[in-house]
């Protein structure tokens, strides 16, 4: 009797061992990666000195995109609503297509010009470090939501595997620490690691895990039978509004629009991260071949809504699907998946939000030296980490993909800064900031006060004023000098340029 309960209680600590084995693996290999290369530069630990080949950062975009709503936001969307959890496919196949088209240019601007943050080519193209400044500040807001979605995913991650052992606050705790130590020591080159292990992990697990499910609930290596009975039993899980009625074709479409205008900074710092604006082009090329992952996670919520009809919290529905049904090696490889998805996604964001706010924030503000901003972006990651992120993941603000929705549209609200980095040369610094703060008070006020009126999206709503008041003072008042504009048009839309002068 004691041996077999002695035995039943070691099963059921596999998987979470497996679970914390994965976390001491993604630090050693994080940690390796500094290759003893001296890391107090804002070159080196922002943007690994450009030095990431095709192979790399194939695996660091893909990897990066895939977070916690692959593994647990969309199969509870799934589970919940139905159908509305495409606009993630939507938005991942956008992504290749922005990473192929604007990140050889985003290289060449940082390879010709020097910059190491979105920021601070958004200062350079229009001569205002205050833009600049604004830029990373509102970016960061949009930056923190997304790692503490991540965080949130990784602690229930935790929570899940350990039958409540480990609480929400010391899984926080625990993966903020160790994603600490490797990004401190290795900066970019971490991340770069990292995501090679933790993208070819996720994608073998994600298959796993659903065709395993798939045949579990149906008999069948395939995904046919799983849409038919939900076809037949919950018909309104295939069919906007939703399940849950709530996510109306115009709530949707806004979601997906505002997801696709939100150019977000670690994205941007991966590609200076390429040895090259073709190492780029290839990778992004292949990106197809790896957003994929999302599709047996997402068919397992569905299984969910026949299998596990009344589970209390639908992030889980993978989780707790495994659990129930699976061998617990399979439950542990299952952990380490969705912990890999979780901090690979949340390493980049931490990572920006402190680089960002050291080069584009505090250096001009306080006149440092770049060697002093190199070295100050590494110890912002500790207040970041545990005086923001940290208390706000242990609150649990809404579910995971609500989470990235409201930052999505923060993010979104810098658009105007980019149409005139890559498309208009007469925008201005005025104009930028005019739409960006006028943009960013609609969201605000859509998010908290009013939500989402008419079922449109708050960041939709800020772009709908963001926009034309930019092109309205961009007009009334100077633009950025021609030398400047004509350096940043020459690689993004050279065709705009005669021999002399720009096009207005």
């Amino acid at each position: 009797m004691n041996e077999s309960l002695a035995l039943t209680s070691w099963q059921g600590s596999v998987p979470l061992m497996m679970t914390l084995g994965y976390i001491a693996l993604a630090m050693l290999i994080g940690l390796g990666a500094r290759g003893g290369r001296r890391m107090d530069s804002l070159e080196q630990w922002g943007v690994a000195g450009r030095s990431m080949g095709p192979v790399t950062l194939y695996l660091l975009i893909a990897a990066g995109s895939v977070s916690a709503y692959t593994f647990m936001g969309a199969p509870g969307w799934a589970y919940s609503k139905g159908v509305p959890v495409f606009y993630v496919a939507i938005y991942l196949a956008y992504l290749a297509l922005v990473a192929w088209y604007f990140g050889p240019k985003v290289w060449k601007f940082g390879e010709q010009f020097g910059h190491v943050t979105q920021a601070s080519a958004i200062a350079d193209r229009y001569q205002s470090p205050a833009l600049g400044a604004l830029s990373a500040l509102v970016m960061s807001i949009a930056s923190i939501a997304y790692a503490v979605l991540q965080t949130i995913g990784s602690a229930y991650i935790l929570l899940v595997m350990s039958g409540g052992r480990i609480p929400l606050w010391a899984g926080v705790l625990l993966v903020l620490s160790a994603i600490a130590v490797y990004l401190f020591v290795s900066g970019q080159r971490a991340i770069g690691r990292t995501n090679v292990f933790q993208g070819v992990l996720m994608l073998v697990v994600a298959w796993v895990i659903g065709v395993w499910a798939a045949h579990l609930a149906t008999g069948e290596w395939g995904f046919t039978r799983v849409f038919a009975r939900v076809a037949d039993n919950n018909p309104e899980f295939l069919r906007l509004p939703g399940a849950g009625g709530d996510m109306s074709f115009s709530f949707w479409t806004t979601s997906i629009i505002v997801s696709m205008l939100s150019f977000m900074p670690p994205v941007w710092t991966q590609w200076m991260s390429a040895s090259s604006a073709r190492t780029i082009r290839r990778s992004a090329s292949w990106l197809p071949t790896y957003y994929v992952v999302i599709l047996p996670l997402v068919v397992v919520g569905f299984i969910g809504i026949f299998s596990l009809p009344e589970l209390e919290r639908a992030d889980t529905v993978v989780l707790e699907y495994a659990m129930a049904n699976m061998p617990v090696w399979l439950v542990g490889l299952l952990g380490a998946g969705t912990l890999a998805a979780s901090m690979s996604s949340s390493e980049p964001f931490i990572h920006s939000v402190a680089l960002s706010l050291s080069r584009d924030v505090l250096q001009p503000g306080l006149g440092l030296s770049d060697g002093r901003a190199g070295k100050l972006a590494r110890w912002l990651i500790f207040p970041v980490m545990f005086l923001v992120i940290a208390p706000l993941a242990i609150l649990e603000p809404g579910n995971l993909v609500m989470i990235l929705l409201i930052g999505l549209g923060f993010a979104s609200q810098v658009l105007p800064a980019f149409i005139g980095m890559f498309f208009w040369p007469r925008a201005s610094a005025i104009g930028v900031i005019s739409g960006i703060c006028a943009g960013f008070v609609v969201t605000v006020v859509f998010t908290t006060i009013w939500p989402h009126p008419l079922g449109i999206h708050a960041g939709f709503w800020g772009l709908m004023l963001n926009l034309p008041v930019f092109v309205s003072v961009s007009l009334l008042t100077k633009a950025v000098e021609r030398s400047v504009t004509r350096r940043f048009f020459m690689i993004a839309a050279p065709w705009m340029f005669t021999n002399t002068s720009a096009r207005d």
